[in-house]
């Protein structure tokens, strides 16, 4: 898990742990039937992995795509509207 996300838990009193790093939880997704990302979508973004152009390039992510299904709720700073978007269907 980033770092400052480490810090974040910790102020909001969440046990360390039942916090999984990136490495451990990594080869779950494959028979993980959803997974809901809320906010964070850099860390769940296959161009890291997929695009050597992209920059974000080599940052270790979450391979939330390897599941059956994959939902990200997403609350743009500029709106007040939350929206939801499948990141299965391309």
């Amino acid at each position: 898990m980033p770092g400052q996300l480490n810090v974040l838990l910790a102020e909001a009193g969440v046990p360390y742990d039942v916090v999984l790093e990136m490495d451990e939880i990594n080869d779950d997704f494959d028979d993980t039937d959803l997974v809901l990302v809320i906010g964070a979508n850099d860390t769940v973004n296959s161009a890291a992995e997929d695009d050597p152009n992209s920059i974000i390039a080599g940052m270790p992510v979450l391979r939330v795509w390897r599941s059956k299904q994959v939902r990200v709720l997403q609350i743009p700073s500029a709106e007040k509207k939350t929206t939801t978007k499948d990141m299965n269907e391309h």
